[in-house]
């Protein structure tokens, strides 16, 4: 198999990813599964609309490290609009009101900076990265609000359900890897396709395996 010059690590990272596979199939992909049959769909939207805004500053300080200060204008419009009129971020009045969600990340920025991505990475846990996302995430971490939660129960409990809410939403793409020969390469593809479109608009060209799926540029 020809090696992705992208993924020096490339042993490692297979290691990790076989590590995390399982850990999914034992437990966070059950759960989820669990959480979306019994709870109902008002209160699964609900809960993704409150970890979406509660998250939201990431996107706004990003806006304007990017010196992006109308979408900075209109993301701060959206947070304070769901945070009010939405009941703190359960509903969605911005999207209503024409105040479009937008995503941005530390690692996006530092890689319109033109910082290079460095190797591709998997973390435990969290999956695909690369060496500018790894600090990317870091670094976002300190602009997150429920991190300067006090309450450790609180803090740690929103932190699970950001998590669960996520692997949840996973559930609805992903059958598209099902059959797929090698997801490990097809997901590193995707992964890093995905992140360059959002920093430059194009993806770079390279050789993928057949039967990977388009990268999604709508893709949060």
């Amino acid at each position: 198999m020809k090696r992705d010059p992208r993924d020096p690590l490339e042993r490692m990272n297979r290691a990790t990813f076989a590590i995390n596979e399982k850990l999914d199939r034992a437990f966070a992909k059950p759960v989820a599964r669990a959480y979306r049959h019994v709870t109902p769909h008002f209160v699964q939207t609900g809960v993704s609309n409150f970890m979406d805004n509660i998250n939201y500053p990431v996107v706004i300080v990003n806006d304007v490290l990017q010196g992006k200060f109308k979408p900075a204008l209109s993301d701060t419009g959206r947070f304070l609009l769901n945070s009010i009129a939405g009941v703190g971020g359960l509903f969605d009045p911005a999207t209503v009101a024409g105040l479009d969600k937008n995503a941005e990340d530390l690692g996006l920025t530092l890689g319109k900076w033109g910082v290079h991505p460095g190797p591709y990475l998997i973390l435990p846990i969290l999956g695909p990265s690369t060496v500018r996302d790894g600090i990317g995430r870091l670094g976002d971490e300190f602009i997150t609000p429920q991190n300067y939660i006090s309450n450790d129960w609180i803090r740690y409990g929103l932190d699970g359900l950001y998590y669960l809410d996520q692997r949840a939403r996973l559930l609805d793409v992903e059958g598209a890897l099902d059959n797929v020969f090698d997801r490990y390469a097809v997901l590193r593809s995707v992964y890093l396709q995905h992140r360059q479109y959002k920093i430059t608009g194009a993806t770079e060209s390279e050789d993928v395996p057949e039967d990977e799926p388009p990268p999604d540029p709508d893709a949060k």
